[in-house]
């Protein structure tokens, strides 16, 4: 059991962290408050490789794994840039196609997600069947060689800057007639592709979408995993790097918020001394830090059980690195907040500025509670609420 980093990890970790320190969070409010993308950093993560960590040296990438890209992620956050996109198009996408997709659908995609030049949303949420994916009702039906596919999508991150979406739906098994998984690439200048955007009280440069899928017509090529059981693997393949990046976002942001807290409590003085000397703020930052640091340690784990084709064991792990990451992450910045007094939602010492995105993590991509009922079933063999 070896939980140091090898050194092509710390070199990736600190070539991160020091291109990240270049933009800071001045740089991804700025973005965020007016409305813009942060393409300079996200074009310049993908020129150095770091987008493609994860996905197979044959198609552009850096032939790596999950363990390297939750590195990227989390010290993109550290810095104050946290992108939730890695977590969407790499992470998710990148991970079925590269699982699950046709030699031509990887040959098309995962250069292109390698560097950055494309990105790819991801579509799984209904307003009529939040957690339960049994009851999708986009439904993807035969028109000849092409598929038709309808429904109806909401909360997608990142639709106006992505150049297709990943859509999970349904379809007609042809041997069964029953509805079975299934995961369409759908671009997103397609016709009857529509998207509305969702006003929601979350700073940060990728917005929220609700999409309308009009009988859009797909060529068979765009389906991901042809057979029965195909999809929901491929499905399953993406949604445990979803969590570890997400939970690796946290941490970032975690770490952020106390070093931000620390510096502060080190040269704000009440009384002649530091305020950091005070046990009233040392002892709760001391537990946020205890809290992140074993959260990190999760997603390590996490990340490394995905890596070696361990699935079962990873999807446990997954769950609860994303559940214990959200939380360190949610009390350390409202603990570096509480530090700062008056400043903590002081634009200027850029913490409350990262509360949407940080309480997001404890509701998306999957809900604390949903967590706790795997947890229960899975783990502690518990019988099944729902």
């Amino acid at each position: 059991m070896d939980f140091a980093e090898t050194a092509e990890q710390l070199l990736l970790r600190s070539s991160v962290a020091e291109l990240a320190a270049r933009y800071g969070h001045p740089y991804w409010l700025g973005k965020a408050r007016a409305g813009e993308k942060t393409r300079e950093l996200w074009d310049e993560v993908g020129r150095l490789g770091y987008l493609g960590v994860s996905i197979p040296e044959d198609y552009g990438g850096g032939g790596h794994g999950i363990v390297e890209l939750a590195i990227v992620a989390e010290e993109l956050a550290a810095a104050g840039c946290p992108l939730l996109f890695i977590v969407v198009s790499p992470a998710i996408c990148g991970s079925v196609i590269g699982r699950s997709g046709t030699a031509e659908q990887k040959e098309r995609w995962l250069p292109a997600l390698a560097s950055g030049t494309t990105k790819m949303a991801f579509a799984i949420t209904e307003s009529d069947a939040g957690s339960n994916s049994h009851r999708l009702s986009t439904v993807a039906r035969r028109d000849g060689s092409d598929w038709i596919l309808a429904g109806r999508k909401t909360y997608i991150s990142g639709v106006d800057e992505a150049d297709a979406v990943l859509v999970v739906g349904r379809a007609e098994d042809a041997r069964t007639g029953t509805l079975r998984p299934a995961l369409a690439i759908v671009p997103t200048d397609a016709p009857g592709f529509e998207k509305t955007p969702i006003p929601v009280e979350i700073t940060g440069p990728e917005k929220q979408f609700t999409l309308f899928l009009d009988d859009v017509r797909l060529p068979a090529d765009a389906m991901v995993g042809e057979t029965a059981d195909a999809a929901l693997a491929a499905l399953f393949a993406g949604l445990n790097p979803e969590r570890i990046t997400g939970a690796a976002f946290a941490n970032g942001i975690g770490r952020y918020a106390l070093d931000k807290a620390s510096a502060y409590a080190n040269t704000r003085q009440v009384w002649g001394v530091p305020i950091g000397s005070h046990q009233g703020l040392a002892h709760p930052l001391a537990h946020a830090a205890i809290q992140v640091e074993l959260a990190r340690l999760m997603t390590s784990k996490a990340a490394w059980l995905y890596d070696t084709g361990d699935d079962a064991a990873a999807g446990e792990a997954a769950n609860m690195a994303k559940y214990a990451a959200a939380e360190a992450a949610l009390a350390a910045l409202d603990q570096a907040i509480q530090v700062h007094g008056g400043n903590g939602l002081a634009t200027e010492y850029g913490l409350a500025t990262l509360w949407g995105a940080t309480r997001l993590v404890r509701t998306a991509p999957v809900s604390r509670e949903m967590i706790l009922n795997f947890v229960s079933t899975h783990t502690l063999g518990l019988p099944r609420s729902y």
